[in-house]
């Protein structure tokens, strides 16, 4: 397996994209690193990956997003066994039980989530893009020395 950071995504508004998109920034454009809507990813996408983001904005009455983001989720669930992840995205409404459906779900199919899930109230706010680009460097770091030893 090679080392890699995958950060897959979708967004409806544009708030889990900036996310997104803020854990890629703390990789300061690492080769290892790969930024992709769900639309985009593949099984590939997943299983290459030794840590392996994953973000989804809350929708209708708090699940994933149902035509792209669920559909990606159930044909990766044989595959995350054992796999590092690390979950985020925003929501509009509720208090964010989405998330906590979604951390059980991946623990289910054998997933092992490495950090606290990351959610945001509509957008991030400057804290959670820190934290977020913290995250990105973190883990870019971890594999880069992974690569060394």
């Amino acid at each position: 397996m090679s080392n890699r950071v995958n950060i897959i995504y979708w967004s409806g508004t544009g708030n889990t994209e900036l996310m997104a998109k803020s854990i890629y920034d703390g990789s300061k454009g690492s080769e290892n690193v790969k930024l992709l809507s769900v639309e985009n990813a593949s099984l590939d996408d997943v299983k290459e990956a030794d840590i392996l983001f994953l973000g989804c904005s809350s929708m209708g009455n708090e699940e994933l997003e149902e035509t792209e983001m669920e559909p990606f989720m159930e044909s990766i669930s044989n595959d995350i066994s054992g796999k590092k992840i690390i979950l985020f995205g925003s929501y509009g409404w509720g208090d964010g039980e989405w998330m906590q459906d979604w951390e059980e779900r991946v623990k289910k199919c054998g997933g092992i989530l490495v950090e606290q899930s990351i959610i945001c109230n509509e957008g991030p706010s400057s804290e959670d893009i820190e934290n977020l680009t913290s995250l990105g460097k973190k883990y870019t770091l971890s594999v880069e020395a992974k690569q060394v030893n």
